[in-house]
């Protein structure tokens, strides 16, 4: 499978890196608006073509699934042209912007009988599903904490009154989208949807939110999703039962391992996670998917996209956070 690439980041290397651990994906083409933004990490992976115009590279013929990392706000638009071009999409989260995008790029997937994904990693780790299976022994849950705060370089330039794309309401930033969704997946991922959402945000005087506390309420449980891009903290999550608590170490990103303490018993460290890059999981489920034809599967990821982003736009609505977006939905 030939994948194409959008986007220069540390996010696009780091995929890079774990295609490169995998059989029969090969990255073939980059698209970057300037050619020498891309040549580096090109040569780096051993890339043949640097697009610079997309259209072109929609149309190369060669080309299976085009992976977009671009500035949040750019998803929709550009995961729906290259469905369009029958091109197979991984799509890093934010998925969208907004629900209604999430809706049409999900429907065109289906009618085209195409492939599309969240790039959301935390989801298809070996160490998710041991909190899946280790969960039962833990009673009736109660509470749930998670906190994934990241003191981000960006903040640097926000402060001395630049606006970078991931504090800019204009490109759909800020704080629950690129960091707290980590921790809304990993709930959902295992509780689905909440009864109830509230985002209460540290706000810029632009509205964005640079840190801020997300509280999904459940039939049963409360949980507090804590993320930050203004503060470092110490990144973890906690599930509560009444018989015992599962602490996921270093927090929803990563789910470095996990750790089952119940009643006085000693605890157990849990670890199925051999690779230090923890992206290598899910395109490596993304490319089974796409070679067994697993359409069925691919669709439950989307629901589960999809109910994420709803609740997303819930949050935003419920701390006054509008994007640019909302007004072309």
């Amino acid at each position: 499978m030939n994948i194409a690439t959008i986007g220069t980041g540390s996010i696009v290397d780091a995929i890079l890196a774990a295609i490169g651990e995998l059989e029969d994906v090969t990255c073939t083409a980059m698209y970057s608006r300037k050619k020498e933004t891309a040549q580096l990490l090109a040569s780096k992976y051993g890339v043949g073509t640097i697009y610079t115009d997309l259209d072109s590279l929609f149309a190369d013929p060669s080309i299976d699934l085009v992976y977009i990392a671009s500035p949040n706000s750019l998803h929709y638009e550009q995961s729906y042209q290259a469905l369009q071009h029958g091109k197979h999409v991984v799509c890093e989260k934010p998925f969208t912007s907004t629900k209604q995008e999430a809706e049409k790029l999900i429907a065109l997937a289906k009618e085209n009988n195409l492939f599309l994904f969240e790039a959301i990693s935390n989801i298809h780790l070996p160490n998710m599903k041991i909190v899946q299976e280790q969960l039962h022994k833990l009673g009736p849950i109660k509470m749930i904490q998670c906190n994934y705060s990241q003191y981000s370089r960006k903040y640097n330039d926000l402060l001395v009154g630049e606006t970078p794309n991931v504090f800019n309401p204009n490109f759909s930033g800020g704080a629950l989208m690129d960091i707290n969704i980590y921790n809304l997946h990993l709930v959902m991922n295992l509780f689905g949807s909440p009864d109830s959402v509230a985002y209460t945000a540290n706000q810029h005087t632009n509205g964005i939110d640079t840190s801020g506390v997300l509280v999904l309420k459940y039939p049963e449980f409360i949980t507090e999703c804590v993320g930050a891009k203004d503060t470092t903290g110490m990144n973890f999550v906690l599930i509560q039962g009444e018989k015992g608590y599962l602490q996921i170490v270093g927090g929803a990103n990563g789910c470095k391992e996990v750790v089952l303490q119940l009643g006085q018993e000693p605890a157990e460290t849990l670890n199925a996670q051999t690779e230090a890059n923890w992206l290598f999981y899910e395109w490596e489920a993304f490319r089974d998917m796409i070679a067994k034809a697993d359409h069925n599967r691919c669709y439950e990821l989307l629901d589960h996209s999809q109910s994420v982003m709803n609740v997303l736009v819930q949050a935003r609505q419920n701390a006054g956070i509008v994007f640019a977006a909302d007004q072309r939905s």
